[in-house]
């Protein structure tokens, strides 16, 4: 038996990259895909614009209302972790409790800042992979407090977006911009 079957893999310290397959690659990575990526970026981008378009002119986001409508919110979702099956988890509704409604109008400014960032930078496919993941962590927690609407969708077209990175933002600023911070770019023929 050779030393090569023996040896564990992780026993090895050189580093091993493991190379794309061709429908990863295709998917992920051909620019070919990019117009539907930024159908897919654009329209997640506006959803998150519009949701924080409304917080931001409606009341009780920000401003000298600041809090109202996020403690309303929140309230709600401490009211979904009792009975048989709540929809909050003890350990979030503790979050709640304890970090979130206390400091409800830095959340309500944080939310609504955060949405409209997200959907603005998706719009313009300017720092996508980021802005998804945000996006998506946005939707997780709203997700944690019970709140299901548009938001696993969201949720599921955010991942992708995160996994798309490379080409998400191909027909947007990503394209110049990413490029300028040290992101290369390989030619393929």
């Amino acid at each position: 038996m050779s030393t090569a079957l023996r040896t564990p893999a992780h026993a090895s310290r050189t580093p091993v990259t493991v190379p794309e397959n061709r429908w990863s690659h295709l998917l992920f990575a051909d620019t070919r895909l990019a117009p539907v990526w930024a159908l897919l970026r654009i329209y997640v981008g506006w959803q998150w614009l519009t949701a924080g378009w409304h917080k931001a002119t409606g009341g009780g986001w920000i401003g000298a209302e600041a809090g109202g409508a996020v403690s309303g919110f929140l309230k709600g979702a401490l009211a979904k972790t009792t009975g048989d099956h709540p929809d909050v988890t003890g350990g979030y509704a503790w979050f709640i409790e304890h970090v979130a409604l206390p400091n409800a109008a830095l959340f309500s400014h944080l939310v609504t800042f955060g949405e409209l960032t997200v959907g603005v930078a998706l719009i313009l496919g300017l720092f996508t992979g980021a802005a998804a993941f945000l996006g998506g962590f946005l939707n997780a927690n709203f997700l944690l407090a019970g709140t299901v609407s548009s938001n696993p969708v969201l949720f599921i077209l955010a991942t992708w977006l995160v996994l798309g990175w490379r080409v998400a933002g191909w027909l947007g600023l990503d394209r110049w911009v990413l490029p300028r911070l040290g992101v290369r770019r390989e030619q393929t023929s």
